[in-house]
């Protein structure tokens, strides 16, 4: 990947967080480390994107959301258009995000139609991917990457901006964090893949992300920064990971 590119932290708030919970973690933010190396970013709810845009922009920190519908406006109920997210000062949207994929039953079709989407409003898609735990103990990580990133194929714009996430469906949430080694060979794998398709892009890890294995994650090839959970809630916790990020970038 090109070096002139910044590492990107982003934190993934999910389903956590209100109004005066964001005010007392804003106020609490330290300042990034190394602006030139690393990009920090946020993704709270919807609920409080207007709210945090100009505090985030004054702390020089990028506002995103956690995920986008893909038509422009409509009789959609309880969706959000991309100009809606840009209208409300986001750069970058989550998507294709596994407990989406799980959960709520998204598939790769819907999944494409939300980049294309985001693209046509100028946002940039942090795309996640990952693989379950049995596919992992069979063998099957590659080929679930491979298919995930398949939806880059065609009809993409050469110039559109893209974040790859790579999430080990198994680490999410659980405590458990894939070593050094697996996440080195299989970022290895997930940029080669991009160079297949035609990208060169950042590619984060995210699972389990902490102020304790920050630094050897930060410090693996192919690691370009973090897609951050449940650390990302705490003003320091998130701030020590950012940190770790500027130290080994």
């Amino acid at each position: 990947m090109s070096g002139s590119v910044r590492c990107l932290v982003a934190g993934n708030w999910k389903m956590n967080g209100v109004l005066e919970e964001a005010r007392s973690f804003v106020s609490e933010l330290g300042n990034n480390p190394a602006p030139e190396r690393v990009e920090v970013a946020l993704m709270p709810p919807f609920t409080l994107l207007q709210a945090l845009a100009e505090p985030l922009r004054q702390k020089g920190v990028s506002l995103g959301a956690q995920n986008v519908y893909y038509e422009p406006k409509g009789a959609f109920t309880g969706s959000i258009s991309p100009m809606m997210l840009r209208d409300c000062g986001c750069v970058y949207v989550i998507i294709g995000h596994s407990e989406r994929r799980d959960i709520i039953g998204e598939r790769d079709e819907q999944i494409r139609k939300k980049m294309r989407a985001a693209w046509s409003a100028g946002l940039e898609p942090i795309l996640c991917i990952g693989e379950h735990l049995e596919e992992r103990e069979n063998g099957q990580t590659n080929n679930v990457l491979k298919k995930q990133l398949a939806i880059l194929e065609g009809g993409i714009p050469e110039a559109a901006s893209l974040t790859i996430a790579y999430e080990p469906v198994w680490a999410i949430g659980t405590g458990k964090t894939a070593t050094p080694e697996q996440v080195e060979e299989t970022h290895a794998f997930i940029h080669e893949e991009l160079q297949r398709l035609g990208r060169d892009c950042r590619v984060l890890y995210g699972g389990s992300v902490n102020p304790g294995n920050a630094a050897a994650l930060m410090k693996t090839p192919g690691v370009n920064g973090a897609l951050v959970g449940g650390a990302s809630l705490k003003a320091d916790s998130f701030m020590a990971i950012v940190a770790a990020a500027a130290e080994a970038n």
